[in-house]
């Protein structure tokens, strides 16, 4: 599960003595805690976690623009690194053309039926506002 990979490579950036892997690492960590405590659970499952990290990512972006148009290039290296650390828990995204793929398969091509079904079985592997684009057209 992601959790305990993450706890894993949390300890080992701790004795590599790394230290930006390491407060990454926690802060994703933190988040994940945080997020199963609100779902009321004992440890997350992995489609909340992509969920928790894609989003991270996003705040992450969101600060890398703004320290880049502010000419801030060392805080913005910064924050692309933790961005390629937090990459590395994320599957490969679903392309156009499998989603329309998974959308033919459907009986029911509703709106609702297709956001259903793939928040249900794709969880964190797809971009859900390209899901309802392809769905729409």
């Amino acid at each position: 599960m992601l959790f305990q990979d993450i706890s894993k490579d949390l300890i080992a950036a701790m004795k590599a003595r790394d230290a930006v892997k390491k407060d990454t690492l926690s802060m994703l960590k933190s988040k994940l805690k945080a997020k199963a405590i609100e779902m009321r659970v004992e440890e997350i499952d992995d489609g909340n976690a992509l969920v928790v990290i894609q989003k991270f990512i996003k705040e992450l972006e969101d600060e890398y623009n703004l320290f880049n148009n502010a000419g801030r290039a060392d805080k913005a290296d910064a924050l692309k690194a933790q961005m390629d650390i937090c990459k590395v828990y994320l599957p490969q995204m679903m392309s156009e053309d499998e989603i329309r793929a998974e959308i033919a398969k459907l009986e029911d091509k509703s709106m609702p039926s297709v956001m259903k079904h793939f928040k249900a079985n794709f969880n964190g592997k797809v971009d859900m506002s390209l899901v309802s684009k392809i769905a729409r057209s």
